[in-house]
């Protein structure tokens, strides 16, 4: 089992100082493996000693191994950040310097993005009597775009604010044949994650798509889409918006039979708009 999947299965009975740990190596993995095992403690404010239980823990030998792996990743996934140069003297700079480092982001996300886990997630979404659609409130635009191409395709979608009695409402009533999907960009809405851990444990299918592996949806949910920690929440907000896109897209192409029928009545409909009867 790789390391992030290790952590993730672990993390809900850490330690204070374990999770620490945890959510550090889950989200700033690539400056984790460039450290030792004394810098990583003095980063996340524990000892080192720590640091070697954590990795004993997990059922390496020591922290040497779970860096070992931690490295294998970095370089499998050939990922790299974008900084900008020099000193931006205008707008336009700021502008271009800012595309530069979303250009990076996305890069990475692809880099990143699991083919299995969204090949998995396709699948059961097509499966799925009920798609639950639960989100924070940055994660509502994307929320939104992914109802809406799932009801022209003709799936059946509730999308539920993260409201403690709309969650426990579409838990109570979701069925064993619905899927339950999270859009969590932030991490700071607590009940989705408890949603998700009250679902799994009726047997529901869970799924997140999220802004950090750290976050506790992501710890909670089945099936996971998780971007890198982004230096800001603009930038979080645009990678996972990626996400749900790519998500989207591979749905239409999954499914293409079921969305026919509504690409052509959308044009039909266009036409009549745009030229009117005549």
């Amino acid at each position: 089992m790789p390391y992030e999947d290790l952590i993730r299965e672990n993390r809900p009975a850490m330690s204070k100082s374990f999770a620490k740990l945890a959510d550090f190596l889950l989200d700033s993995y690539v400056q984790a493996a460039l450290m030792t095992a004394t810098e990583i403690a003095h980063r996340v404010d524990i000892d080192a000693a720590t640091v070697v239980r954590f990795a004993q823990r997990l059922g390496y030998s020591g922290f040497p191994e779970l860096q070992a792996e931690i490295k294998a990743r970095v370089l499998h996934d050939l990922m790299f950040r974008t900084e900008a140069g020099g000193h931006p003297e205008s707008a336009a700079d700021i502008a271009i310097a800012t595309l530069e480092r979303l250009q990076g982001a996305i890069e990475q996300a692809k880099f990143l993005l699991d083919g299995k886990t969204i090949n998995q997630m396709v699948e059961r979404i097509g499966e799925a009597r009920r798609i639950i659609i639960l989100h924070e409130g940055m994660g509502q635009a994307a929320a939104y775009n992914l109802m809406n191409l799932l009801e022209q395709g003709g799936f059946i979608v509730t999308n539920v604010q993260a409201a403690v009695n709309d969650l426990a409402r579409a838990v109570s009533t979701a069925s064993k044949d619905d899927l339950i999907l999270a859009i969590d960009v932030t991490g700071d809405a607590p009940f989705i994650s408890r949603a998700l851990t009250e679902a799994n444990g009726a047997g529901i299918q869970t799924a997140a798509i999220v802004g950090a592996a750290s976050h506790s949806s992501a710890l909670a949910a089945k099936m996971i889409l998780a971007a890198q920690s982004q230096p800001s929440l603009g930038m979080s907000l645009v990678v996972v918006d990626t996400l749900v896109f790519a998500l989207a897209e591979a749905l239409h192409w999954r499914f293409k039979e079921r969305f026919a029928g509504a690409d052509e009545a959308l044009e039909a409909l266009f036409e009549r708009i745009q030229i009117g009867d005549r």
